[in-house]
């Protein structure tokens, strides 16, 4: 990676993002020595402007930043650094240093879980049930999906909101498992939808 140090005297900054939830979660500066550990430590490590001198950040307080993926912006002066954070960011105790919860979108989950599905399908490890509903073929996989809505409708009408999570949770993986076994994904369902919010949308 080509990084120019020599913009901004020898320092670039550094945009702290978490990696599962994409927030950002702070901003800091490295210059070469700074860059260099944090590849051979695999903990983000800045150059501290005030103290003049190297900080792994999160030292003192335990709350390091484990790195999972560096990227340089297009003009090689600004890098992205996506993390595993091991607690709240900001010296105030807040998650970011712009007082920001930094917890994951729930619906952010249902990519990854897609991800893991169709993971399931090119390895097919024994032993698992997403395996076990690929080997069975689509007409169980679809007939799965059917029965799970059935028992979702029968707690809408007769059940508790807790059960109507429950059923319709079953109902959205098995979903998932079918769109996968069809080289589909739930993005794809969500695209549609996008689609259809357009006012100039007509049905077809």
């Amino acid at each position: 990676m080509t990084i120019d140090f020599e913009k901004m005297s020898g320092m670039v900054p550094a945009i702290i993002q978490d990696a599962e939830t994409d927030k950002v979660l702070m901003l800091g500066f490295m210059n070469e020595e700074a860059y260099r550990k944090t590849c051979e430590t695999g903990l983000v490590t800045f150059w501290s402007r005030s103290r003049q001198a190297l900080w792994t950040k999160g030292e003192t307080s335990g709350n390091l930043l484990h790195v999972v993926e560096m990227l340089n912006d297009c003009d090689h002066d600004t890098l992205l650094i996506k993390v595993h954070p091991d607690g709240p960011v900001c010296h105030t105790g807040a998650d970011t240093c712009w007082n920001e919860r930094n917890e994951q979108n729930p619906l952010l989950f249902l990519s990854s879980l897609n991800d893991f599905i169709e993971k399931r399908h090119e390895e097919m490890p024994e032993g698992s049930y997403t395996t076990s509903l690929f080997q069975d073929g689509l007409n169980r996989m679809a007939q799965k999906v059917g029965e799970e809505a059935l028992e979702m409708v029968i707690e809408a009408t007769n059940g508790t909101n807790e059960r109507l999570i429950y059923e319709g949770s079953d109902m959205l993986y098995h979903l998932i498992v079918l769109l996968t076994s069809k080289g589909l994904r739930i993005e794809d369902m969500a695209r549609e939808l996008m689609e259809r919010h357009n006012p100039g949308w007509k049905k077809h």
